[in-house]
């Protein structure tokens, strides 16, 4: 299964259907909470490629970008085939 990593914070919906998403799919995943952790919003910043919106969704190291962005791999069918990698 894919290494799924998801950068979050604690007041975002958008946050929340992401992990739900996954959650319904029964996908692990590592979240990492950037509400107030300066570290790991420059982290994050650095690892998105200069992006700064949450969620932002890594499968196996790759970008995939913010929740529209998964669920559209998800209605393509296109989330599953990432993920089995």
């Amino acid at each position: 299964m894919a290494k799924v990593e998801v950068y979050t914070t604690n007041y975002c919906p958008y946050c929340t259907r992401a992990k739900q998403l996954l959650d319904m799919k029964d996908v692990d995943y590592a979240e990492i909470d950037v509400s107030s952790d300066d570290a790991a919003r420059i982290a994050l910043v650095q690892k998105a490629q200069g992006r700064r919106t949450v969620p932002q969704i890594f499968i196996n190291d790759k970008p995939i970008g913010g929740y529209d962005d998964m669920r559209a791999l998800e209605d393509s069918g296109d989330l599953d085939k990432l993920l089995a990698e």
